[in-house]
């Protein structure tokens, strides 16, 4: 064993980031590994439950996100025709009274920014395209596709669902195409200025087969994002995602609302992204090599909890890691895996099937769960 314990991290979004920060916080020596050679801010929004800002509560920058995002006071779900009320999900003080901290929406590239300010520095290597994997015995060497290599005593695979560290436990498989896309636009406020319409703080509409969520992005209401749920049997492009347009907007979402309408005619630039998926994966870990957030569960976005699953992720690693120390790394995995499995395994199928608070639901068990209040269980996930 290497005299200096290392962590070495694959992939810094919002899970790698989120283990990096806790790690450290630990006492743990982390490096993070990034292919991107940059971060922008990219135009997606994302929610933030109070599950996982009692976890940003522990890496201290729950108050700034409490500052940044936005609050809204309910999750509406409406009939996307009629605009008649399914739901009325109370979140707001509701949600810091009952839950134990905020429910907030805000901007996924202002949220990673926040959090990578957090990491030490030094910390983060960009342009890290990972090539190869090999097990030396006492320690893993990571190769890169710049040439350069790193070693470290275990390796934290949060590189997302096309994930190498998945792919070095069991093989290359491609992930499912799921059948549908989601479109995705940021529009400004001077945008929606135009139409007389209350645009309500976090409302998403439903069809029989479609969906579209929408909510603002940050505390200043300056920014109303939307992301869209809608079947697309043959995947007929290649990429991440591309761009769509406004026409092809009116088409998906045809009768639909006219708050709805209005918000599409409000639409400058949309893209559309694939929705693919994995089935559940038969291990977490092998070896010094441990998955976590997509590269471990992906999930359709549908019930607004895939980064914070990974999130979740993050911390309970820590949690196994701090009790077993990083000498006992197959220990740490073997908790890890039996005190996440059977939750993150559930929100991703309540994910898939789309449902969550369709109808009039207790949230609870997702949005008032406390990692750090859990008793750890021994033993290997089922």
């Amino acid at each position: 064993m290497a005299s200096t314990q290392k962590i070495a991290i694959v992939g810094a979004g919002l899970g790698g980031a989120a283990a990096a920060t806790l790690l450290q916080q630990a006492g743990f020596d982390v490096s993070i590994y990034e292919q991107a050679p940059e971060f922008s801010r990219l135009g997606a929004g994302i929610h933030m439950g109070p599950n996982i800002m009692k976890i940003f509560r522990r890496m201290g920058i729950e108050q700034q996100l409490d500052r940044m995002g936005s609050h809204p006071d309910h999750w509406f779900s409406r009939d996307g025709l009629s605009g008649d009320y399914l739901s009325r999900i109370p979140l707001g003080e509701f949600a810091r009274k009952e839950y134990g901290a905020s429910y907030i929406t805000v901007h996924r590239g202002d949220l990673h920014a926040l959090q990578m300010s957090t990491i030490q520095p030094g910390t983060l290597h960009f342009n890290k395209r990972l090539e190869k994997i090999e097990d030396t015995g006492d320690q893993v060497r990571l190769s890169f596709t710049d040439g350069t290599t790193a070693s470290a005593d275990i390796v934290i695979g949060a590189d997302g669902i096309n994930s190498k560290i998945r792919e070095e436990l069991l093989g290359h498989e491609a992930p499912l195409y799921s059948g549908w896309v989601a479109h995705r636009a940021l529009i400004t406020r001077d945008q929606l200025a135009r139409y007389d319409f209350d645009f309500e703080d976090c409302v998403k509409w439903w069809s029989e087969d479609r969906h579209m969520m929408v909510y603002y992005t940050t505390g200043r209401r300056d920014e109303y994002y939307y992301v869209t749920g809608v079947p697309h049997p043959e995947l007929d492009f290649e990429g991440p995602f591309v761009d769509s347009s406004r026409e092809e907007m009116f088409e998906a979402f045809q009768g639909y609302h006219p708050s709805v309408q209005a918000l599409i005619e409000a639409t400058d630039t949309v893209t559309k992204w694939p929705l693919r998926n994995r089935n559940p994966l038969p291990l977490w870990s092998r070896g010094r090599l441990v998955l976590l957030g997509d590269a471990c569960h992906p999930m359709k976005p549908h019930m607004a909890q895939g980064a914070g699953m990974a999130i979740e992720d993050a911390a309970m690693l820590t949690r196994c890691l701090q009790e077993t120390g990083l000498g006992d790394y197959r220990t740490a995995f073997e908790l890890y895996e039996a005190n996440r499995k059977e939750r993150a395994s559930r929100v991703q199928a309540v994910s898939n099937a789309n449902t969550w608070l369709r109808t009039q639901e207790d949230p609870a068990w997702v949005y008032g769960y406390d990692l750090y209040a859990q008793v750890l269980k021994s033993g290997v996930a089922a």
